[in-house]
């Protein structure tokens, strides 16, 4: 009944705004509101579809509730479960916590808060250091090369010697077969 007041109040007031202090048309909003009311209500006692949502609509708000699925598919003991199997993970985070704590003086000490003001020195190191590693990339590509090339180098005098070998050992071998005609 409250409610019913309160809304009845609402209206006046809104009658009172539109039609000043007079009401002589005071009759006509309260009319149309209730030909909208009895409109909707027809429509919805014709169709069964509606009747049943306006029977439902509790339920349905109930089921919307996003805390409705952990009251009835994790009851209290469960929860309290997953507090336990997790609890050393909690302790863990507020010993971490309090470690960051006992250091916030540090993270607001004058070398922490000066580091904007190095930024520029920091900028130019970072750049000589992406310099410096471009050069050692070249260097390293370079010395691959040479490496590759010694080791070609090496594999062709192997081969240029073991060819010498074979053919000195065949004159040797050649030399002494003939005779010696002396």
């Amino acid at each position: 009944m409250a409610e019913l007041r309160e809304l009845q109040g609402r209206v006046q007031e809104l009658e009172r705004r539109l039609y000043g202090e007079s009401g002589a048309q005071t009759r006509k909003v309260t009319d149309g509101l209730i030909k909208v009311q009895l409109s909707l209500g027809n429509i919805a006692g014709k169709r069964e579809r509606v009747k049943t949502l306006y029977k439902k609509i509790d339920d349905l708000m109930k089921y919307l509730d996003p805390q409705y699925i952990d009251r009835i598919a994790v009851p209290d003991a469960m929860k309290l479960e997953f507090i336990l199997a997790e609890e050393q993970y909690i302790l863990s985070q507020a010993a971490l916590l309090e470690q960051l704590h006992s250091l916030q003086p540090l993270l607001d000490s004058e070398h922490i808060k000066a580091v904007p003001a190095q930024a520029s020195r920091l900028q130019a190191l970072s750049q000589i250091h992406i310099k410096q590693q471009d050069q050692c990339e070249i260097v390293t590509a370079e010395t691959k090369k040479l490496l590759e090339d010694y080791n070609s180098m090496t594999l062709l005098l192997s081969k240029q010697f073991v060819l010498w070998d074979e053919i000195l050992s065949q004159l040797e071998a050649a030399k002494q077969v003939k005779p010696r005609a002396e």
